[in-house]
């Protein structure tokens, strides 16, 4: 073989190599997700929370978003419930109000997404409540419904964190088997729930927020909310690291949501994701590097290895792989000139190029299917040919991610569009779906209804216990947040 082959070769590999090392841990954190998860000890200790919730024409699904909060086991003097009704043209303002929330109305064309509306709100209730009249703040989306265990969870989660942790939760799908497209969405937060969140939390290392059921400390928006771009989750998640805030996960706080169901959406929605993802990792990838050399005398609070998790996040890992194809690509191109034609030099790479994409859809299509098996009883029971066809398509639900990142790259003017949303399930019927999944922790159908109905408060008398046989691979912690405190 000719040196340039060898040397080519070598080159391309060694940028593989340096690029998997990089992220390797990533592996470490699923594995140890699969296996093991934080369990936040119970407290006494109420706190007091507002409800954040940013909604444009959400009149068909706000009302049971509400009335799920208000049948939640947590005390209902300690929550209070804000709606922004933002941009809308409908009766989401009129639906919230009627259903208890204390909602603002906000219009405003060239301030279209989610952060402006949350701006808005957090500076109405500077203005009429006080923002440090309150623990802490729960972000939600309008088309969610709450686990009626949901606010207890993330509170025993708060406190225990020394009420300084922002805190993110399972986030679960309403809509999970509508059609492949829903279920290869609910499939993908369900992975990252159970193989990022989960293992970095038992580990010691901040996760990162997704998208709604977060909660942040006041002080977090003390001063008004400052997250305004195409994704204001990576945003948060990004500065409350840099700033030394933990971000911890609990896998007992359940929210569920309403998954796109078109191609057309999931397209529109995941190009967005992918360019506010750019253009966070543009601006905060220099702050990773100058604060992963910060001496820690400067920030005590801040985590380095949670630092470097976040750069390994942001830096446009699907860009640098393109970038590598591309740099392969060119010495093939250059091949004629050491005596190999670029037919031939394809052809001699092609059964490796295969081979490695074989690989990579026989392992994610084992993944998916071990997602549904270890998170059986939390997915409920929907059509087994779209179960099925979701594990044999989501290898390229992933793949789309690398198109979709250099779309964005070379696309400006990509703006933040509403998502439609028309799931009326209310938590009753997710009762009524599937008892193995919720009923015994929340009584018969008919007490979720009428909670849920009346707007009631009252506490289950029930003892919920925790299932040993759950999950077969899963063995569950109790060593709350000692690993979590001895790593920060």
């Amino acid at each position: 073989m000719h040196p340039y082959f060898t040397i080519t070769n070598a080159v391309v590999l060694s940028l593989y190599v340096v690029s998997f090392l990089l992220v390797a841990h990533f592996t470490v954190f699923g594995i140890v997700g699969l296996f093991k998860r934080k369990i936040f000890p119970h407290t006494d200790k109420k706190l007091r929370y507002g409800i954040i919730i940013g909604a444009r024409n959400e009149q068909a699904v706000i009302t049971n978003l509400i009335q799920s909060i208000q049948a939640s086991d947590y005390p209902q003097d300690k929550i209070q419930i804000f709606v922004v009704a933002h941009n809308c043209t409908d009766q989401t303002a009129e639906a919230a109000r009627a259903a208890g929330a204390t909602v603002y109305e906000y219009n405003n064309p060239d301030e279209c997404t989610k952060g402006y509306a949350a701006r808005y709100l957090f500076e109405q209730i500077e203005k009429d409540y006080g923002v440090m009249n309150y623990d802490g703040f729960i972000t939600l989306d309008a088309d969610n419904v709450l686990d009626r265990k949901f606010m207890e969870k993330m509170n025993d989660a708060f406190v225990a964190s020394g009420e300084r942790a922002v805190v993110t939760s399972f986030r679960n799908s309403k809509n999970f088997g509508t059609n492949v497209i829903s279920a290869m969405y609910g499939l993908y937060f369900v992975q990252g729930c159970r193989i990022e969140s989960r293992g970095r939390t038992v580990v010691g290392c901040s996760t990162r927020v997704q998208g709604t059921g977060y909660l942040v400390p006041a002080k977090v928006v003390e001063h008004g909310w400052n997250y305004v771009t195409l994704t204001e989750d990576w945003e948060l998640t990004a500065d409350q690291v840099l700033e030394g805030t933990p971000i911890l996960y609990c896998d007992e706080a359940v929210t569920f949501d309403e998954q796109p169901t078109d191609v057309h959406i999931m397209w529109r929605q995941r190009l967005r994701w992918a360019k506010g993802h750019l253009l966070v990792g543009i601006g905060r990838f220099g702050d990773v590097v100058r604060a992963l050399f910060t001496p820690k005398k400067k920030n005590p609070n801040l985590h380095k290895y949670s630092v470097f998790d976040l750069g390994m996040n942001i830096y446009p890992s699907l860009i640098v792989f393109v970038v590598i194809l591309l740099i392969q690509n060119i010495f093939v191109w250059l091949s004629p000139l050491f005596g190999r034609s670029i037919l031939d030099s394809y052809l001699a790479a092609l059964p490796s190029t295969l081979l490695g994409f074989g690989f990579y859809y026989v392992f994610t299509m084992l993944v998916t299917t071990m997602i549904y098996i270890v998170e059986r009883k939390r997915i409920h029971k929907f059509n087994p040919l779209i179960r099925i066809g979701s594990i044999v398509l989501m290898p390229l639900f992933l793949g789309v991610s690398f198109v979709l990142a250099t779309v964005a790259l070379f696309t400006k003017n990509i703006s933040w569009k509403p998502i439609p949303h028309q799931d009326t399930t209310d938590l009753a019927t997710l009762v009524a779906k599937d008892k193995a999944l919720l009923g015994e922790e929340y009584g018969s159908t008919e007490e979720v209804a009428e909670n849920t109905t009346e707007d009631t408060t009252e506490d289950t008398t029930e003892d919920t216990t925790e299932d040993t046989t759950e999950d077969t691979t899963e063995d569950t912690t109790e060593d709350t947040t000692e690993g979590f405190a001895d790593a920060q």
